[in-house]
């Protein structure tokens, strides 16, 4: 299966693969070359045959039967043979002669094309003459390999075609070195895309796509630029928010109790979130960089923070027994798990059955499973889920939740561990998946 998979996948690169396509078009472009030319050469040499050569040769091979005589003359024919460069062989019940007697190769022919050599052909002409005798004509200094002289457009067709292969081939690889700058403005954009500036597109060369690799490196200095200023903009903000929402909510605290209170001291603690979630995300903007990973038994911290911070609230484990320890920041991984189940709870509220937390070992990764029984989410809005600041509920009314973060954060935190997160209707419910990469044994 892992085979076939293989081959599929090179297949699926293959047919999207310029440099594919361009082997293709040169081979076709050589072998129609090829096949025009061969066509055209044997029509110009039938046409050339029957109308001028043909004539003339057969008119020749008839006087030469007519210098060997009837019955054939041995001597007439030897001095013939040693004068013009011929092949003569006489067959009869009188005579039975060959000017080459010792040649392997004539046998050869006679075994292999024996129609050819009773009838004779172009290049072999044959005369019968009254007494029974048989005379054959051959080109001796044509005759220089097993091929005969009519083979002789075929073998030079072949000959063309793989030259013409060659340059295919050589003109593939020159298409192929002046379009590599692609591969490294596609490796590049992938860089990009996933947020690392660090390393520029090569250019290699001073051409259109040299400059089109310079003209993207520029795009992406300022994209880089812009956006280290929008996130040292948002730490800056952030960082100055704490003191001044420390103090009220200590001035708030010493007010009386009241209802007036109670929202204000609410109120702050969302804005104290808010501004924890901001600096978490833009933190783990760094992917890599911002973890402080070690090998984590993922089932023990599963239980821990369900013990700890959900023993009261009714969820269910459902843990698998094989899990190998894997390389995680158990506090980012908490920070996840936490916010998986507050959204679980917060939509199952009221549902049939309480939030399912799960772990199981498929292929290459670990998946870890939060799914609650609520109402779902409609498709059209199940793809915007995890985005940050967007929340299902159009009118963002607070008794539904918070400002949109939780799910973004929990993207974050597993994109940093090189893992994925995805968003599903389980029916009834909502299920999120979190594909985190496991060791190879």
């Amino acid at each position: 299966m892992k085979g076939r998979s293989s081959l599929r996948h090179r297949w699926g690169r293959a047919r999207h693969s310029l440099g594919a396509r361009l082997v293709m078009l040169f081979l076709l472009f050589a072998i129609a070359v090829t096949a025009t030319f061969l066509a055209g050469m044997q029509s110009a040499l039938r046409f050339g045959w029957h109308d001028y050569a043909g004539p003339l040769v057969s008119d020749y091979v008839d006087s030469l039967v007519v210098q060997i005589g009837t019955p054939p003359d041995v001597e007439k024919a030897r001095a013939l043979a040693a004068r013009l460069p011929l092949r003569i062989r006489i067959e009869g019940p009188v005579v039975n002669w060959s000017s080459h007697p010792n040649d392997r190769r004539e046998e050869w022919r006679r075994q292999a094309h024996p129609g050819r050599e009773r009838n004779g052909s172009p290049w072999r002409p044959v005369r019968l003459l009254p007494d029974g005798h048989r005379i054959s004509f051959g080109l001796a200094n044509l005759a220089r390999s097993d091929d005969s002289p009519e083979d002789e457009p075929r073998l030079i067709g072949w000959v063309t075609l793989a030259v013409l292969l060659l340059l295919t081939a050589l003109a593939y690889l020159t298409v192929r070195r002046l379009l590599r700058p692609l591969n490294d403005i596609r490796a590049g954009a992938l860089r990009y895309g996933s947020g690392d500036f660090s390393q520029p597109i090569p250019t290699r060369r001073r051409d259109e796509l040299g400059d089109l690799a310079t003209q993207i490196n520029g795009m992406a200095d300022g994209l880089h630029h812009l956006l280290d200023a929008k996130r040292q903009l948002l730490l800056a903000i952030s960082h100055e928010l704490r003191s001044p929402l420390t103090r009220a909510r200590l001035n708030a605290e010493l007010v009386d109790e009241s209802e007036a209170r109670s929202a204000l001291l609410h109120d702050l603690s969302e804005m104290r979130d808010l501004i924890t979630d901001l600096l978490e995300s833009e933190r783990l903007a760094g992917g890599h960089a911002a973890l402080q990973t070690e090998l984590t038994d993922l089932n023990a911290l599963v239980r821990e923070l369900v013990s700890a911070q959900f023993g009261a609230r009714g969820v269910q484990l459902d843990l698998t027994t094989d899990l190998p320890a894997l390389p995680l920041d158990p506090t980012r991984v908490k920070l996840l798990l936490r916010n998986l189940l507050d959204n679980a709870l917060r939509h199952g509220a009221g549902a049939s059955a309480p939030p399912v937390v799960s772990t199981s070992r498929q292929d290459d990764h670990v998946l870890l499973m939060v799914r609650d029984h609520g109402p779902g989410v409609s498709e059209a809005r199940l793809q915007q889920l995890g985005g940050a600041f967007y929340r299902a509920d159009a009118a963002r009314a607070r008794s539904t939740g918070g400002v949109g973060l939780g799910l973004y954060l929990c993207r974050l935190v597993a994109e940093a561990h090189d893992g994925k997160l995805t968003i599903r209707n389980a029916h009834p419910g909502l299920a999120i998946d979190v594909r985190l990469p496991a060791p190879t044994s």
